[in-house]
Parts: C-alpha cells; sequence; structure tokens
C-alpha cells in the first residue's frame, strides 16, 4: 500500500483585493453625530483602516468587512447599509458563478474547504453536476472520517491498459507484454487552457504545481520551449505538430504523449511506441454522440487511455449537447456491457468547476479528470475572457510569479484533495479506484423524475 499522500499547505495572500458579494454603504447625510459611533466599535477595525486601492478602484471596506452586521444593527439613523457588489455579479457567467469563482480564489488562499456555519443553502437540483446527489450514508461512523479519522484512505490511481491475464511459457517465464502503467498519487492531471493571457509565466507555475503534487501538465508540441527541460517528467506531450520533428532525447524522457483522435490515430500510437515502447499513449478524443462506439473501437485497437474532452461547460459538440456526467455515464456503462473497461484508463475533462466535481465525475465512469479553468481562477483570474479578445488580463496573470502561482494552485488542489478524503470516507470507500463508476452511490434527478412522474401520463 503507498504511503498516505499529503499535500502540505500554507495561506498565500492575494496580489489585489478580492472581490467581494457585498458592499457597505455608508450615508453621512442625516447623521446625527452620536457620541460614541457605532464605526467606533467596529472589532476589525474596517472603518480605521479604510483606503482605496487605485487600480481597481475599490474601497477597502468592501473586502476588509466581515459581514458582522454589528454597524449596521447598530446606527440609530439606519445609515450604514449593505448591498450586493455590482462587480461580483459581473464575474464569470452562468456556469462560472460567482460563488464558484469566490470559492476557488478561497482554497487558492488557505487550501481549505470554504465551510457555511449555516449549513448549505443552495439548489437541491439543477443543470449539469447539481442534477446528481452523493450518497453519505457512512458519515455517523467518526474513524471513517477522511481527513482526521484513523483509516487509512489512498487517492492514488493508475493510468494505463491493463492485461486480463498473463501468459506463460513452458518454463515459467511471462511471455505477455506488459503495456507502461503510470501512477499518480491524486486523480487529476492539469489540462490544457481553453485561453489565457500570454502563457509563459502561466505555465511555469503549472509546471511547478504539477512537480510538487507528483501529478502532470497537458502541454501543446508548438508551445514547448528550453524552459520546460526541467520538466520534463511531468509534462504529457500534445501532437499538435510533425511527429517528425520530436528528437529522440525528448521522447526517452517523456512518460506520456498525446494524441489527437482521427483517421492516423493508431499510426501515430505505432509510431510512439516504436520510438519509445515506455512511453505511455493517450488519445484525445473532443466528446460527442457516438463517443461511446468510437471508445469502444479504440480500446479494441489496443488504446491505453482515452482522454475524453467537452468544452468549458461541461458541453459536448453537436446539436442539442449532452452534458459530460450523461456522456461519460453512457461511455463507462458501453465498456462494461462489452467486457473492456477494466482494460483502458478515461480521463474525463470540461465543465470540472468545483472540488465535489472530482467525485461526481468519477462515479459517472472516470479513472481521472482534467482541470484547466480552475487553474487561472486560482491565480485570481475573473473569467472575464478579455484575454480571448486580445484585451489586457485586469489581474496580470501574464506577468505572475510562477512560484506564487505554485502555491495557490497547491493549495487548490489541497482543498479539493480533502473533499475527495471526506466524500470517500463519508461513503465508507477507502480507495479512490473503487469509486470508479459506483452509480448505486449516487442518484442522478434525470432517473427520478422520470421513475416518479413516468406512469402519470398512463391510463389504466
Amino acid at each position: 500500500m503507498p504511503p498516505k499522500y499529503h499535500i502540505k499547505t500554507e495561506p498565500v495572500p492575494s496580489r489585489f483585493p478580492a472581490i467581494t458579494r457585498s458592499g457597505v454603504i455608508a450615508w453621512d447625510e442625516g447623521c446625527l453625530k452620536c457620541h460614541r459611533c457605532v464605526k467606533k466599535d467596529c472589532v476589525y477595525k474596517v472603518y480605521e483602516k479604510r483606503s482605496l486601492e487605485v487600480r481597481e478602484m475599490l474601497d477597502s471596506l468592501d473586502t476588509a468587512c466581515k459581514d458582522c452586521f454589528r454597524c449596521v444593527q447598530g446606527c440609530p439613523q439606519r445609515l450604514i447599509q449593505k448591498g450586493l457588489n455590482p462587480q461580483y455579479k459581473a464575474l464569470g457567467d452562468s456556469y462560472w458563478t460567482p460563488e464558484i469563482i469566490a470559492a476557488l480564489w478561497s482554497q487558492a488562499e488557505s487550501g481549505r474547504i470554504p465551510v457555511s456555519g449555516a449549513g448549505y443553502g443552495g439548489p437541491f437540483a439543477g443543470p449539469g453536476f447539481d442534477a446528481m446527489w452523493t450518497d453519505m450514508s457512512e458519515i455517523v461512523r467518526p474513524t471513517r472520517d477522511g481527513i482526521h479519522g484513523r483509516e487509512y484512505i489512498s487517492t492514488t490511481v493508475d493510468i494505463g491498459r491493463k492485461v486480463m491475464a498473463l501468459e506463460f511459457d513452458i518454463a515459467g517465464r511471462i511471455t505477455t507484454t506488459v503495456p507502461p502503467l503510470v501512477e499518480i498519487p491524486l486523480p487529476i492531471i492539469f489540462d490544457m487552457l481553453p485561453w489565457s493571457p500570454a502563457r509563459r509565466q502561466i505555465t511555469l507555475a503549472l509546471l511547478e504545481a504539477a512537480q510538487a503534487l507528483g501529478t502532470f501538465v497537458v502541454m501543446r508540441q508548438s508551445e514547448m520551449s528550453p524552459d520546460v527541460a526541467r520538466y520534463l517528467a511531468n509534462v504529457i506531450l500534445y501532437i499538435d505538430g510533425d511527429m517528425e520533428d520530436l528528437r529522440g532525447e525528448i521522447l526517452k524522457n517523456l512518460l506520456i504523449i498525446e494524441i489527437p483522435d482521427g483517421d492516423h490515430v493508431e499510426e501515430m500510437q505505432k509510431f510512439i511506441k516504436e520510438k519509445n515502447s515506455g512511453t505511455l499513449v493517450f488519445i484525445r478524443m473532443e466528446l460527442n454522440p457516438t463517443s461511446a462506439e468510437r471508445a469502444v473501437k479504440l480500446t479494441r485497437d489496443g488504446a491505453e487511455v482515452l482522454h475524453l474532452v467537452a468544452d468549458e461547460y461541461g458541453l459536448e459538440k453537436g446539436k442539442d449537447p449532452c452534458f459530460i456526467k450523461e456522456r461519460m455515464r453512457e461511455i463507462h456503462g458501453r465498456l462494461v456491457e462489452e467486457g473492456l473497461r477494466d482494460e483502458v484508463t478515461l480521463i474525463a475533462s470540461g465543465g470540472i468547476a468545483m472540488a465535489e466535481h472530482v467525485a461526481k465525475i468519477i462515479i459517472c465512469g472516470a479513472d481521472a479528470l482534467g482541470v484547466d479553468i480552475p487553474l487561472l481562477v486560482a491565480m485570481e483570474c475573473r473569467v472575464c475572457r478579455r484575454c480571448k479578445e486580445g484585451i489586457a488580463c485586469p489581474v496580470e496573470l501574464d506577468s505572475v510569479d510562477p512560484l506564487w502561482g505554485a502555491e495557490r494552485i497547491k493549495n487548490m488542489v489541497a482543498a479539493w484533495h480533502s473533499q475527495l478524503l471526506e466524500v470517500l470516507g463519508a461513503m465508507g470507500i477507502r480507495e479512490a479506484r473503487r469509486l470508479r463508476g459506483e452509480m448505486g452511490r449516487a442518484m442522478f434527478f434525470e432517473d427520478l423524475e422520470k421513475e416518479v412522474f413516468a406512469s402519470m401520463g398512463k391510463r389504466v
């Protein structure tokens, strides 16, 4: 059994003032000039330390206030109010919501999952992953506690093709060719970013974090540079150019190469294996309605790892696109039906936005998952997408200090890792590998809706 995996964290302050959900509105007109103003009684001294951040034009009241409401309730003229911050409402979009972005900022700063003492106040159903509920029936057992309990819980996963049986010759020697296998201590890799400002500093931050965490970064062949040389052991090289441009030295040092799915995918995999049989080959597939059939064919043809990719909203290509969790359930189910599921590794990417999505996509059939936009958010990205239009990044991500960025990413991944341990412990599962495809551990709103209301339109 591998040693217990632990991510060391420490607080990493933000470079810019955080955009908070609410702001303080303090009126001077009508003030009674009380002998003891409630502002002076603020235990956090936010009024005494009040300042203006000139680059962002942010009042420190909004970021320093801890929402105790003492001043709001104590002012006799009700001149102090709390209002919803319009800048907060403008963060992200309908999928990458302000609440998700703020939670990721908090995780990247502290390394902890944000906890609300008032309990969960959100919806219990909705689109995407919100329509999926996980089973926490073992949470009553304190020894199952993932972080503080006495039981060992492993988050290690194996990536690669597995053989279902070994063959031996008459002398007892193994004759089966065993394909390469890579072990990572948590089921998360860093995928290619869908957009970002100039990437040199950002890429170095991702590589530093991946090296510290023991995971991998998917990098385009066209973006390789001398800076990456010392991180090759943590690089998954995505081939977006000429295969012949790959030098032998690079092929010897790379553990994993990713190739795009297409008509020549078998030839590309064969070319890589001829250069270095120990290199693990990922096949990157963009999800679409025929992905299940394609996954079965590629697995029969010897695919080692299928990297199944949705867009940044978790949607596949095509009309009336399916969300990633539904398509993953279908692909996993088809491979199980064909008796092929244990031979191939499935990695899912796209739309993974929150810590709880890690366990949910694994339950849907993935062995591991790729993360992209949350890595940028950990470095204070506001998901404004101005960089896609050539407009300067408001938080200057293109000039981020790689070491600072790596520490923020480590903190966020540590928070996600802790959440996964909590989920596994609450389910009574001691290995992340066992969570794969455990759909009996979850309820799906769409299935429940059909089950409850299917007979309502039928006449007896």
